[in-house]
């Protein structure tokens, strides 16, 4: 297949490395591009022997099947970009982790310029199961773009014929997943502070007997540090999700808010620089959880 990659972070190359041995021609634009930290994307491209294009629109004419993976924010913004190139009955699977409002708008667009949208929740951190992550599906033609994604390897299971059902589902369970990354990470550096961890760990294990809380601490902890800022824009998307629902976003709002100051962080330098094997790498979160104690003290 003539597939175009819209967005070249973590997803894209995933995708690129899993779809591109199988034989497909794969075409990927990303913003970064256009800069120096486009750097690490073009050297991957080169290894992984993905097509690079100069816009939107040079990467999606002739293409098939479009894949958007891209920040939250702009799933709307991408649509429109790539519109006028999008070929008639070409599919547009739309990955980005926005609120049914936003899929509903991006759909729009798409099918107006004659593609067909289909509207992708990815259900889980995509790096463990990679092209297998779970996938659901949504719109008029999720069920025709089904078996072509089971074809390329895909775990993709339609949710709904109806635009906004899967992503829903996506974002309601973001509520809880990034919610509680961002509740570890707040309680357990406090805890920290206080010099009792080790009686909060202790008490969480009495309540929650099935879950390892030092192994899942470390991983919240490197995956917001590493990935915060995707993951506050995400929980914008989840935010007004919940008031497209009538209720207030408390919650989901704290959370967008304590993954962003974690990404300030990271940008800033304080876990070491990113791409280099000292980053956000730690096995024990108490060494992060110290870095963030020691700049909140200056």
């Amino acid at each position: 297949m003539r597939i175009a990659l819209i967005g070249y972070g973590e997803v894209g190359r995933i995708l690129a490395e899993d779809l591109v041995p199988q034989g497909h021609a794969v075409t990927a634009y990303d913003l970064k591009l256009e800069t120096e930290a486009g750097n690490p994307l073009r050297e991957h491209a080169a290894r992984t022997r993905a097509a690079l294009a100069a816009s939107h629109i040079a990467a999606v004419v002739g293409a098939e099947l479009i894949l958007s993976a891209v920040t939250a924010s702009q799933a709307v913004a991408v649509a429109q970009a790539c519109a006028p190139a999008v070929g008639k009955g070409a599919f547009f699977l739309d990955f980005n982790s926005a609120s049914p409002g936003a899929k509903q708008r991006a759909g729009a667009i798409v099918d107006s310029a004659g593609g067909r949208y289909v509207e992708g929740a990815v259900m889980t951190s995509i790096p463990p199961y990679r092209i297998k992550v779970p996938l659901l599906l949504g719109g008029t033609h999720a069920a025709a773009l089904e078996p072509v994604l089971s074809q390329l390897g895909f775990a993709a299971k339609v949710a709904s014929d109806r635009l906004g059902v899967a992503s829903a589902t996506k974002m309601c369970r973001s509520v809880m997943i990034k919610g509680l990354e961002a509740m570890v990470i707040e309680s357990f550096t406090t805890a920290r502070h206080y010099g009792v961890e080790d009686a909060v760990i202790a008490s969480l294990k009495e309540t929650f007997p099935g879950v390892d809380w030092e192994k899942q601490a470390a991983y919240f902890f490197q995956r917001v540090i590493e990935h915060g800022r995707r993951r506050s824009e995400e929980v914008r998307e989840v935010a007004v999700t919940v008031q497209e629902a009538g209720l207030t976003p408390w919650s989901a709002a704290g959370t967008a808010e304590r993954q962003a100051w974690v990404a300030d962080l990271a940008d800033a330098g304080l876990f070491g620089t990113k791409g280099s094997k000292e980053f956000a790498r730690s096995a024990d979160w108490r060494v992060e959880a110290d870095r963030i104690l020691k700049q909140s003290k200056t």
